[in-house]
């Protein structure tokens, strides 16, 4: 085992405990960024000038009406830029954009004294524009050739030969829906200038580093001259690793200007309108089987919707392509990808990150081919399960691909998945206007950054003279718990107890040039790097002990905080032995770093070993649907998942029923509506708040909700032998959209397959049981199930 793997004695890792701040969550003690203006004297509040047309240029800007209302201070335009006006990585996004590409795109900010007067300041800006045609909905974009970006195309084998080979063809086509974070706590930013004219920036942001750098080529500083800090956010899920840098940096650029601490903060609206959501995509298909219903061959194009500008939509894209295979071996595939440009707010990463939405794709062709086939469901899929000596469509070996089987048996085990089956078909057979499924699906999922360069991490660890420890590391904390399992892996590293150890908030100017927490790769590559530093530090400190206990320093252990010679009774305090290395002018402070080993990607040729290792998983689900409405519950849910070897159980188990129920709201119930039409509202996101956009909640919990980890799980080569976590679970919840098309087909004849809608909402679930009912007629009267076609045929037909 490696010595990253290698757990010693008594760790802290490993043990159950609950969130470092839980405790402040629940009695509303934790500060997040907007908190920290009652502590702040004379702070300007921003409020965004809004034009809610779809597409326009700006013709004026008048901003005199806003500097005449009391209480405005001033207001922020183009002109006042010093440095570069974007707010993006691709420059692609102006920060004080001359043409609106979005309805409620911001155009100038205005900065009161108070927020009301803010915002009565943006109302009497006076904006001129010359409207221009607009692309709002996917299907349009595509029709309209409206693209951007890269088009990757993913291939292997030969797809010709291999659609040749196939006794079965089938094509389709899919378009499933965009997905709103809805953090509990919005976008937000505090600025001010130090006492040594240093610009210093409160942030709830995924990704600092990035954030200090936009703030410094929009002020025209250098990024030494800026510094971010993340306390923790109230969320994020992928929703704020690029969008924050904006926001930030008009505050910044607001304290530059007038002196004072600057304030923006979105109110609820302004975040769903102003902010990026999970890409929608549309997928074309079309997919080979042998006689005993293997996959020969796919080819099948990938559109993502990535909105005005393209932010992180072409590693969205990529991730999808590498994903679209899922846990299942596909021989021959060409696989394409591109990115629509409309005029919506621009998409960005969400947790998953392009791998839901590719995974999709092929978990939706098993569940409409199955019926075709004359297969069950869960044999179609077991069927096409990676083994031993495969490799994935863009040439990366599975590692481990027994576990895909191991976690699907256990689920099979621990659900009795047989015997209530055959419960479900004596309820459906009893009961005419409600049926039961139950479905089972598995997910492999590649864990670090597509781009290479950001799989690396640092750390700053220092220990003082009465033996307390403190950790500063490049990961930030939306309260998933990474912030916890650092703590974990510094005392067991050090040998001490977990409450010698504190962290302190994330910060540019201890950590610099850090990744985005993102990616799952939060604790991999943070641990690893508190880890090194740790490493360096006790190496020190076992040579100081050694020393002084009369022995050599390979045989001294730091154990519970008391270093100890191998096979003898000599033992050292470890706040003692902190001491005397200070006296003995020891360095007692360690700076970590770590980068992931073995990953080669080529972009183009879209080969290559991108992940350091997959995480598996396996899900079943049992659902209720109404006949009468297309209303269900979900009754019971099983779950097995692969973690590696636990850092924390309890925030892994949290975070496998957090995941799990996000992705079952994106794939039942959250359903994002804009305004399609030729009227004044045209672009407008008509789901702006709670009472419209419908999230999961407790009533959409599973009755019965059954979670455990993988055990005998090590992951060599990985921090204390554990995997990620963070968004493997959300394509879990596949399962639960699989029960529910086949509890829609169970109110049609044996054997009928239907095609249902994403999200699956009631009225999406009832149109599905119409179909299932009329033998195959959709809802909008296309057939209700893919369509088999020759053999030989070349090109795709609409299902």
């Amino acid at each position: 085992m490696s010595q990253l793997s290698e757990r010693p004695e008594k760790s802290v890792v490993g043990v159950s405990m609950p969130h470092e701040s839980a405790n402040l969550h629940v009695t509303g003690a934790a500060l997040y960024t907007d908190d920290l203006i009652h502590r702040t004297k004379d702070v300007l509040h921003a409020h965004p000038v809004q034009v809610m047309k779809a597409h326009g240029r700006i013709i004026a800007l008048r901003t005199e009406p806003a500097l005449a209302v009391p209480g405005v201070v001033r207001v922020l335009t183009v002109a006042d830029v010093p440095g570069v006006n974007d707010a993006g990585m691709k420059h692609d996004e102006p920060l004080f954009p001359d043409e609106v590409m979005f309805h409620g795109h911001a155009v100038a900010w205005v900065l009161g004294e108070t927020l009301e007067a803010a915002r009565l300041g943006a109302a009497a800006v006076e904006v001129e524009l010359d409207e221009k045609p607009s692309v709002i909905s996917l299907r349009d974009a595509i029709e309209a050739g409206s693209f951007h970006g890269a088009r990757p195309v993913m291939l292997t084998g030969d797809v010709d030969a291999g659609f040749a080979d196939s006794a079965h063809v089938f094509t389709g086509e899919f378009l499933f829906s965009d997905q709103e974070h809805f953090y509990l706590e919005t976008h937000a930013a505090l600025a001010h200038v130090d006492e040594n004219g240093q610009m210093f920036v409160q942030s709830s942001t995924q990704h600092p580093s990035e954030t200090q750098e936009i703030v410094a080529h929009v002020l025209g500083l250098h990024s030494h001259e800026v510094t971010v800090q993340c306390l923790r956010m109230g969320g994020g899920f992928g929703g704020k690793e690029m969008q924050p840098h904006g926001f930030a940096a008009v505050a910044a650029l607001g304290a530059l200007l007038t002196g004072r601490p600057v304030r923006v903060r979105l109110n609820r609206t302004q975040d769903l309108t102003m902010s990026g959501k999970r890409h929608g995509f549309h997928a074309e298909w079309k997919i080979g089987f042998d006689a005993e219903g293997r996959i020969q061959a796919l080819d099948a194009t990938l559109t993502a919707d990535g909105g005005w500008s393209l932010d992180l939509s072409e590693p969205v894209v990529a991730r999808a392509l590498c994903h679209i295979d899922n846990t299942y071996w596909i021989p021959h595939a060409r696989v394409a990808g591109r990115i629509a440009k409309t005029n919506k707010v621009s998409n960005t990463a969400f947790r998953g990150f392009g791998g839901p939405q590719g995974m999709l794709v092929i978990e939706d062709i098993m569940g409409r081919c199955a019926p075709l086939l004359g297969l069950d469901p869960m044999e179609l899929r077991e069927r096409n399960f990676y083994r031993q000596g495969h490799s994935t469509p863009y040439g990366q070996p599975v590692p481990h691909p027994e576990r895909i089987s191991i976690v699907w048996q256990q689920v099979k085990a621990d659900a009795r998945i047989a015997d209530r089956r055959r419960e479900i078909e004596a309820f459906n057979a009893a009961h005419p206007h409600t049926k039961r499924a139950l479905a089972l699906t598995g997910i492999k999922f590649g864990i670090s950054f597509n781009l290479t360069a950001f799989n690396q991490a640092g750390a700053l660890v220092l220990v003082y003279k009465d033996g307390s420890v403190l950790i500063n590391h490049g990961g930030t904390e939306m309260g998933q718990g990474l912030h916890t399992k650092m703590l974990q892996v510094a005392a067991t590293t050090l040998g001490i107890p977990l409450h010698k150890v504190r962290l302190a908030p994330t910060r540019t100017d201890k950590v610099p040039n850090t990744s985005a927490t993102a990616a799952s790769a939060g604790a991999d590559l943070n641990g690893a790097a508190v880890k090194n530093a740790c490493e360096q530090i006790r190496e020190r400190l076992l040579r100081v002990a050694g020393t002084r206990l009369g022995a050599n320093a390979s045989d001294v252990r730091i154990v519970e905080g008391v270093a100890r010679v191998l096979g003898d009774d000599k033992e050292l305090a470890w706040d003692e032995l902190v001491r005397t290395a200070y006296f003995q002018r020891v360095q007692l402070s360690a700076a970590g770093f770590y980068r992931t080993e073995g990953l080669h990607w080529d972009a183009k040729a879209f080969q290559g070993s991108p992940f350091k290792y997959f995480s598996y998983g396996a899900a079943s689900a049992e659902v209720e649907v109404d006949g009468f409405t297309g209303g269900y519950r979900i009754r019971r849910v099983d779950i097995v998942h692969d973690v590696g070897d636990s850092l924390s159980p309890m925030i892994d188990i949290g975070q496998v029923e957090g995941g799990f129920v996000q992705g079952a709201g994106w794939l039942t119930l959250e359903d994002m509506r804009w305004d399609t039409g030729d009227g004044p509202n045209r672009g407008r996101l008509l789901t702006q708040a709670a009472s419209t956009y419908k999230l999961p909640s407790f009533s959409e919990m599973p009755e019965e909700f059954n979670v455990r980890l993988l055990e005998n799980a090590t992951e060599e080569g990985a921090v204390y032998g554990s995997k990620a976590v963070g968004e493997p679970p959300l394509m879990l919840a596949f399962s639960v959209r699989e029960a529910l098309r086949q509890a829609a087909a169970a109110f049609g004849p044996a054997g009928v397959g239907v095609e249902l809608a994403s999200p699956a909402t009631p009225e999406a679930v009832y149109w599905a049981i119409e179909a299932a009912r009329g033998g195959g007629a959709g809802q909008d009267g296309r057939p209700a199930v893919a369509g088999e076609v020759p053999a030989d045929a070349s090109a795709l037909s609409n299902a």
